[in-house]
């Protein structure tokens, strides 16, 4: 039986792909190589909700270079993911196929359920081991995950279907910055979440963690702008909300800590940010380092010990 020594995960997520993999000793994963490419697949369904030749065409690309990357891997070694913008997509199969010949390796679109529970394996197994309650959210391009855990267990998970490319392009397609534009964005998103405030009222969780997308572009800008590092506070979401305001458009933001990748997509990450941080009663939001690709190294590992134990009883 062929041992295992070494892993990789792909996540084809809305708006980047990204590829993580490392090798295994003594049962634990240690990263060698990590590849990120922002392909804002979710900017390319249309209006019948079918990709574009060209955001399949940017998909393929990726894939190949990551193919190039996974050459020699075993099945067993790989497993890769996409997420909401698939989920969506009419025509899937259509850029699965190919994709998964560039890769070399099956793609599974997984449920938004499923993505929030590998959320939150990810964001649990980089926290310190103890018993606190956390509240776990993840704003990716064109979905919001919410998950309920203690330790390494995730006990309420959710998905929904609001995101930084999909509120940019629906309230910021003209990259206007306004008052009004953010006021219509921060409600229509709290419409989006409209049960969110019961499942994940204050009083079911001790500390809030923010993983991956658009709490790390939050992040980074303020700390480049002199914010103190590893959280985001309402305060700082105010902050960054008066620094959009006064630049009035895209084009305008010079802000330390923005990638010029993230900008057409800022102000629909933050109305999204602002909303679930009102509705859930959100004062400081943890920033975590983990997330879905570490939640799948985790699984991956976990079914490879399992195996192990089950070809080798003592």
């Amino acid at each position: 039986m062929h041992q295992i020594q070494r892993l990789a995960a792909v996540d084809l997520g809305s708006n980047s792909f990204r590829l993580e993999i490392g090798r295994i000793e003594h049962g634990q994963f240690y990263r060698s190589q990590y590849l990120k490419e922002t392909v804002r697949q979710g900017n390319g369904l249309d209006a019948n909700r079918n990709l574009t030749p060209r955001a399949m065409q940017l998909g393929w690309d990726c894939l190949a270079r990551f193919g190039e990357q996974l050459a020699g891997f075993k099945d067993a070694e790989v497993r890769a993911v996409a997420t909401q913008t698939l989920r969506e997509a009419r025509n899937r199969d259509a850029f699965l196929g190919p994709g998964m010949q560039k890769l070399g390796f099956p793609i599974e679109v997984i449920s938004g359920e499923e993505e929030a529970r590998l959320i939150y394996r990810g964001v649990a197994h980089a926290l310190p081991c103890n018993h606190d309650r956390r509240l776990v959210i993840d704003i990716g391009g064109r979905s919001t995950e919410i998950i309920l855990g203690q330790g390494t267990e995730p006990q309420q998970v959710a998905s929904y279907h609001l995101g930084s490319i999909a509120w940019s392009a629906a309230y910021f397609a003209d990259h206007l910055f306004t008052p009004e534009a953010f006021h219509t964005a921060e409600q229509a998103a709290k419409a989006a979440l409209h049960n969110a405030s019961d499942i994940y009222a204050p009083t079911r969780w001790d500390v809030a963690y923010g993983s991956a997308g658009t709490v790390n572009a939050v992040a980074d800008v303020l700390v480049a702008c002199g914010w103190p590092a590893g959280s985001v506070t309402q305060q700082g979401l105010d902050w960054l909300l008066g620094q959009l305001l006064a630049a009035k458009t895209i084009d305008r933001v010079q802000l330390p800590g923005l990638r010029e990748d993230r900008k057409p997509i800022i102000g629909g990450g933050l109305s999204v940010l602002r909303a679930v941080f009102d509705l859930l009663g959100i004062q400081r939001l943890e920033q975590a380092s983990g997330g879905l690709r570490h939640g799948l190294l985790q699984d991956m590992l976990n079914h490879m010990k399992s195996t192990l134990i089950a070809t080798n009883p003592l």
